[in-house]
């Protein structure tokens, strides 16, 4: 297992995927031996604690995965801040041993999880989407299934997934605020087709990264979140990270 942890590294530094100055070295929060995978995204340390791994969402592949490449491990845990959530977890990037690249870059180019864009560190958090843009251009672990990435157009396949992290793509139609919050519709029929929706204490993040959402009109976009909604989808995007402008010559998902 080892040895597989390695080469997965050896294969992200080559392909520059740790871009500029190592991303994601924050300040070591302390060190352990993994004693056991909690679940697809948790493990506890010898010494008690329970540590949630920042940055990624899973898949239904992903505590198989963790456990192939953590089990009994020696790990090293970094983040800008140690203090536990409401369930008395850690959440910190996880490094093996002396390994500069995280489990998280790992189980990302392996198509074993999904970027949550909750990193806020812009270098780290571009480290961790190339990763995850490696695995889906070569269609590796969940990247191979064609319905990975839903398509805007078809808001009846992403109102079926309500209550998960889903990842979709589509032509941004129009751009509307109502009240305090504004909407990026995918679709004519506001009620019934895809959104995104972003609320007026998001817009400064959005100023700050200098991006206009005006000017999403008209352009194909990805979008990550969590889908909700009673008539047509929505995914309330509440970071930068979550949206993700789409070039003319990129490939994008295969429609349902």
């Amino acid at each position: 297992m080892a040895q597989r942890f390695h080469l997965i590294v050896a294969c992200l530094l080559v392909a520059g995927h740790a871009a500029s100055a190592s991303p994601c070295q924050f300040e070591s929060q302390g060190e352990g031996r993994v004693a056991a995978i909690v679940d697809a995204r948790s493990i506890r340390l010898d010494d008690g604690r329970e540590i949630r791994l920042a940055g990624i969402e899973p898949t239904a592949t992903t505590k198989q995965a963790l456990t192939a490449l953590l089990a009994g491990r020696d790990v090293t845990l970094r983040s800008s801040d140690d203090t536990p959530d409401r369930y008395g977890r850690q959440n910190a990037l996880v490094f093996d041993g002396e390994s500069n690249t995280s489990v998280q870059a790992a189980l990302l180019a392996q198509g074993d999880a999904i970027v949550s864009a909750e990193i806020a560190d812009k270098d780290c958090a571009a480290a961790l989407m190339a990763s995850e843009a490696e695995a889906r251009r070569q269609k590796k672990g969940s990247w191979a299934d064609p319905s990975a990435i839903k398509n805007a157009e078809s808001p009846d396949d992403i109102l079926a997934g309500i209550g998960r992290f889903m990842v979709v793509e589509g032509k941004v139609l129009s751009v509307r605020q109502a009240g305090a919050m504004t909407y990026l519709n995918f679709g004519r029929n506001w009620t019934r087709g895809f959104a995104a929706t972003i609320s007026k204490r998001t817009l400064p993040a959005f100023e700050s990264a200098r991006i206009a959402l005006k000017s999403l009109e008209n352009k194909r976009i990805r979008v990550r979140g969590w889908v909700e909604g009673n008539t047509g989808p929505r995914i309330d995007i509440r970071l930068v990270g979550q949206v993700e402008l789409l070039g003319a010559n990129e490939p994008t998902g295969v429609r349902p």
